[in-house]
């Protein structure tokens, strides 16, 4: 018999992983994942293409990188109120090997054993082994039925109640699943009002409703918020993994204090910056998924099936057949939808992402065929 192992830390050994069926996708019309659905800016795979053999042999290099996620949000907000973004410097972006790096180093770095994280249910479901890791407690406050309206009333006195303050606040806006937005004045409102707390927005799906913190932020009087951002939805780089942090400089520091030194890999740099100097390509596709889903949500009302759809490239459908039946009669002609099996408030619900107007009219006739 061989010898037992050592035991890891007693909140790994009681950790159930984040974990997503990621395998056998390719070749197949991908709406299970919220990914942007045609691929990224030709200016990305031809940079890819040009990277020189002797540089796969390289470290990394990021010099210019931040200067340039500065530049493209600057551009990407242009059309508004940019008054924050006149003031962001590069120091305050940090890089990483996509967001869910950067979720994983902000617990790393400001999420103690006992501490309280406060968020909202159901959420992306890394940010609680995230805080399990560390032998935090979570504290998730529900989404309010039928429509999954932001429980502000409640979230707010959990924020700021007797009880001492929560070390973490995440957000993530338009949240994933539900798309329920929340204006970002009341989110930099929550941020000043309560100092002690790191308030964390997950911005990933921001790009398809304009609801960023960013334009209106000061990172001088609010230093405890940090803003996450990624190139995986809209750009097409979920495949390299490429995500940031926005804040005070000295948050960022202090997230990037836990993460190696060479965690974002050349090839991720590379199209990085390609994509970042391809706006025009992004904000394409981004209107293209929005009358992509004005069309479908049109098919849904006609047909009476129930759904919901607020921000975000995605949207929930209750079908009338078991949902994982539909979603194995769906993936037996080449297409992948998402359960939320199990999820609070939306179980027996399948979570659809929005790709072309094309791709969804496949969908709806499959769909149609799925259910009926």
């Amino acid at each position: 018999m061989s010898p037992a192992f050592p035991p890891a830390r007693p909140e790994v050994e009681t950790l159930q992983a984040y974990s997503a069926p990621l395998e056998g996708r390719r070749g197949l019309l991908r709406l299970d994942f919220n990914e942007n659905t045609v691929g990224p800016s030709p200016r990305v795979v031809d940079a890819l293409r040009r990277i020189p053999a002797d540089h796969i042999a390289i470290y990394p290099e990021y010099d210019g990188l931040r200067e340039a996620v500065v530049a493209n949000l600057q551009v990407a907000d242009s059309h508004g109120d940019v008054e924050g973004l006149r003031t962001l410097e590069s120091e305050q972006i940090g890089l990483f090997n996509g967001v869910d790096a950067a979720i994983h180093a902000v617990f790393h770095a400001y999420g103690g054993c006992g501490e309280r994280l406060l968020t909202t249910s159901p959420t992306f479901g890394y940010y609680a082994p995230c805080a399990r890791m560390q032998g935090m407690e979570i504290e998730a406050i529900p989404y309010l039925l039928p429509d999954f309206r932001f429980p502000l009333d409640a979230l707010r006195e959990a924020l700021l109640g007797p009880d001492p303050p929560p070390r973490l606040l995440l957000l993530c806006n338009p949240n994933n699943p539900t798309g329920t937005r929340l204006a970002p004045e009341v989110i930099l409102e929550m941020a000043l009002d309560a100092p002690q707390t790191l308030v964390v927005v997950d911005e990933l799906y921001e790009a398809f409703t304009g609801d960023s913190v960013l334009p209106r932020v000061d990172f001088n009087a609010t230093p405890n918020l940090v803003v996450l951002r990624s190139l995986a939805k809209t750009a097409g780089l979920a495949g390299l993994r490429m995500g940031f942090a926005i804040g005070a400089a000295a948050v960022v520091d202090r997230i990037a204090r836990v993460t190696g030194p060479y965690d974002v890999n050349s090839f991720a740099v590379t199209a990085a910056l390609a994509a970042l100097d391809d706006q025009a390509y992004v904000d394409g596709y981004v209107q293209e998924v929005t009358r992509a889903r004005r069309w479908l949500i049109d098919q849904l009302l006609q047909a009476q099936v129930r759904h919901h759809a607020a921000g975000g490239n995605y949207l929930l459908i209750w079908p009338k057949r078991p949902p994982q039946e539909v979603v194995e009669t769906l993936r037996r002609v080449g297409i992948l939808v998402r359960s939320m099996a199990g999820k609070p408030l939306i179980h027996g619900a399948l979570r659809v992402s929005v790709g072309t107007t094309e791709q969804m009219q496949r969908f709806w006739t499959a769909y149609q065929q799925a259910d009926g």
